[in-house]
């Protein structure tokens, strides 16, 4: 989508600062320690403890704290009961937001919720509000340079339903069961991989040109984002580079 990939490149700009990082490194923590419960310490055997554990180490998270992700989920280790829940709402220019939360306290998290939607223009809704306009989908995001060329065949061997290509990269989609056969392919021919996931993708999006919403509303994901028990969060809006680049000036 437009402006997509530009926004991309903030979020990791942003992500360099100390706060934001630990942010991540608690984030890449509690999934690795979700994924260990429902699946098994086996990588081998586990496909998301897999995943889980290579975007850990592509962000540098220290080895000890994989390990000890591993351990709290595998119950060698004491750690708080996470669990996983999806909060749904409304942000500014009717822009629909589904957030995919793991905490130990549904009501605390439900509360922090609400007071960002409230101060940043939106309103957390009920369950079912926006979850029709989203479908979960496999994504495998490419960094570099890509030519529809060299994409196309491998992509399609894997089980691509999608993709999008951009200035410094691209994104693949593909139904969630057969993400591990488009990852595999995608590596076999030679892409790198900056992420493989399963996330909520929108069927249709909300276009801003108003440059004061495209700032509320990137400012809302930026601080749902960095709510602590926040996984993930998918929206429907698009923004053109030009907007960006004023929004950021």
């Amino acid at each position: 989508m437009a402006g997509h990939s530009k926004w991309a490149q903030i979020k990791r700009q942003k992500g360099k600062n100390d706060v934001a990082k630990g942010a991540m490194f608690a984030r890449l923590s509690r999934e690795i320690i979700v994924a260990t419960r429902l699946g098994g310490a086996d990588p081998g055997g586990n496909f998301r403890l897999r995943i889980a554990i290579e975007q850990a180490k592509a962000a540098s998270l220290p080895g000890e704290n994989i390990q000890r992700a591993i351990d709290k989920g595998s119950g060698n280790l004491e750690s708080d009961s996470l669990e996983e829940i999806r909060y749904e709402g409304y942000g500014p220019g009717g822009v629909a937001f589904l957030i995919e939360v793991q905490t130990d306290n549904r009501n605390r998290t439900a509360a922090d919720l609400r007071v960002i939607f409230s101060r940043n223009g939106g309103n957390l809704g009920e369950t079912g509000c926006v979850g029709w306009m989203f479908q979960q989908r496999g994504a495998v995001v490419i960094d570099g340079t890509v030519s529809e060329e060299t994409l196309l065949e491998p992509a399609l061997e894997g089980g691509a339903q999608s993709y999008e290509i951009y200035e410094e990269g691209a994104e693949v989609f593909c139904a969630p069961g057969d993400l591990e056969s488009l990852a595999k392919t995608l590596l076999i021919a030679n892409f790198s991989l900056s992420e493989t996931t399963v996330r909520w993708v929108a069927d249709t999006s909300v276009q801003i040109e108003d440059l004061d919403i495209a700032r509320q509303v990137l400012t809302l994901v930026e601080k749902l984002e960095n709510l602590d028990d926040v996984q993930r969060v998918a929206s429907n809006y698009t923004v053109d580079d030009a907007v960006l680049d004023l929004a950021f000036a």
